[in-house]
C-alpha cells in the first residue's frame, strides 16, 4: 500500500486488484474524466443546501439534477446516461439515455444526483450526491429495474460469497474468511419491511446489524473502504445504486453480487417484457464489465463525507473519489453564488 498527498486530498490504497472480465476496448479518461465527476456531484452538493431541512424532497433533487447536468456538459467526452434514479422515486432526473459531455471519447453514466433525498428534506445526516462513469458499454443496462438485491464485500471477502446461499452461511463464511468471530461481524441491512426477517436471521445467527432506514450506498461504501465501519452489506435497494456501488467496488479489486429484486407487480411485469430475469445472479463482471470510477459528495454531513460548509467567501465541501487510482478524500474549495450554506 502507498500514501500519496496531493493539494486535492489524500490518496490511501493505491494498489488496487481487478477483476479480469472482459472489458470494452475504448479507453477510459480517468484523470480527466474524475475532474468532471467530482464538479459535477459538489455543484450538485452546493445546489442542496437552500432545501436542507425544508421538507420537499423533490425541489431539493431538482436543484442538483439541474446543477449536475450543466456541470456534466463541460465532461471530456460523450456521455451516455444508462441509468438514473428519478423514474424510480417520480423525481427529477438524468433521464436513461440523455447525453452528456463536450464530445469526445463515449462514456457511460450512471447517476444519483441526491442519494437519500428524505434526509436532505428533513436536515438529517447521510445524503449525498452521487456518480458513476464507466467505459462505454461496462455498465449493466437494467432496463425498467427499480430495485436490486445486492451482497456487498470488502476485497478480502470477494471469493466468499454466492447470493443464493442463506445469510447465515453468508455471514459465516464472510466471518470466517476475514479472521472474525461471528459476534464480530459487522452487517449492513436497510430498515425495510421487506427485511424484516432477513434483519432477524442475521441477528439470531450471532452478527451485529446496523439498520439504516436508508442510503443502501453509504451503507456499501462502509464495507467496501479499508475505513469502513462494515464488513458486509445485504439486503434489496435502488437499482441505480447497486450499479454504482458496482464501479466502486470494481475499482477497488471487492466483492459484490447481484439480482434483480422486483418490488411490485408492474415492475416484474415489466421486467419479464424485457426479457430480463430476475433470478439471474449478476457477478460484479456484469455489473461493471470495464474501468469505472464513482464519487460523492457530502450533502447533509454523517461519518462519511461533511456538509457543505461556508468559509471566507467560499464553500468548503468533502468528497470521496474512487477509481483505480485508488481511494482520494477531497476537500474542496468553491465559490458558489448559493446564500443558504453552512
Amino acid at each position: 500500500m502507498s500514501v500519496e498527498t496531493s493539494p486535492a486530498g489524500v490518496i490511501r490504497d493505491t494498489a488496487t486488484l481487478r477483476d479480469t472480465a472482459t472489458a470494452p476496448t475504448r479507453p477510459l479518461d480517468v484523470a480527466g474524466l474524475e475532474a468532471a465527476a467530482l464538479a459535477a456531484t459538489v455543484d450538485a452538493a452546493i445546489a442542496c443546501q437552500p432545501f436542507v431541512g425544508r421538507g420537499d424532497k423533490h425541489a431539493a433533487d431538482a436543484a442538483a439534477t439541474e446543477a449536475m447536468r450543466r456541470a456534466l456538459t463541460r465532461a471530456p467526452g460523450r456521455g451516455t446516461v444508462v441509468i438514473g434514479e428519478g423514474e424510480k422515486d417520480g423525481a427529477p432526473m438524468l433521464y436513461n439515455g440523455e447525453r452528456v459531455g463536450a464530445g469526445g471519447p463515449a462514456f457511460d453514466v450512471a447517476v444519483d444526483p441526491l442519494e437519500c433525498t428524505t434526509f436532505c428534506a428533513k436536515g438529517l445526516p447521510g445524503s449525498l450526491a452521487t456518480i458513476a462513469l464507466a467505459e462505454e458499454g461496462a455498465l449493466l443496462r437494467p432496463g425498467p429495474s427499480h430495485y436490486m438485491e445486492k451482497l456487498v464485500v470488502h476485497r478480502a471477502a470477494r471469493n466468499a460469497i454466492d447470493i443464493t446461499d442463506p445469510p447465515e452461511l453468508t455471514a459465516a463464511r464472510v466471518a470466517r474468511v476475514l479472521g472474525k468471530g461471528i459476534a464480530e461481524l459487522r452487517v449492513v441491512v436497510l430498515d425495510k419491511p421487506r427485511h424484516a426477517e432477513l434483519i432477524d436471521r442475521v441477528r439470531r445467527a450471532g452478527a451485529s446489524v446496523a439498520t439504516p432506514s436508508d442510503g443502501d450506498v453509504a451503507g456499501a461504501l462502509e464495507a467496501l473502504l479499508p475505513s469502513g465501519e462494515a464488513d458486509l452489506l445485504m439486503g434489496v435497494g435502488g437499482t441505480p445504486e447497486g450499479v454504482m456501488t458496482a464501479c466502486a467496488a470494481r475499482a477497488l479489486g471487492a466483492g459484490m453480487q447481484a439480482r434483480l429484486a422486483p418490488q411490485s407487480d408492474g415492475e416484474a411485469r415489466a421486467l419479464a417484457e424485457a426479457g430480463l430475469d430476475a433470478d439471474r445472479v449478476y457477478s460484479l463482471g456484469d455489473l461493471a464489465a470495464g474501468r469505472s470510477l464513482f464519487v460523492a459528495t457530502g450533502v447533509t454531513g454523517g461519518s462519511l463525507l461533511a456538509r457543505p460548509q461556508a468559509l471566507e467567501g467560499a464553500v468548503v465541501t468533502e468528497s470521496l473519489v474512487v477509481s483505480e487510482r485508488g481511494v482520494r478524500f477531497v476537500r474542496g474549495h468553491s465559490v458558489s453564488e448559493q446564500k443558504e450554506v453552512g
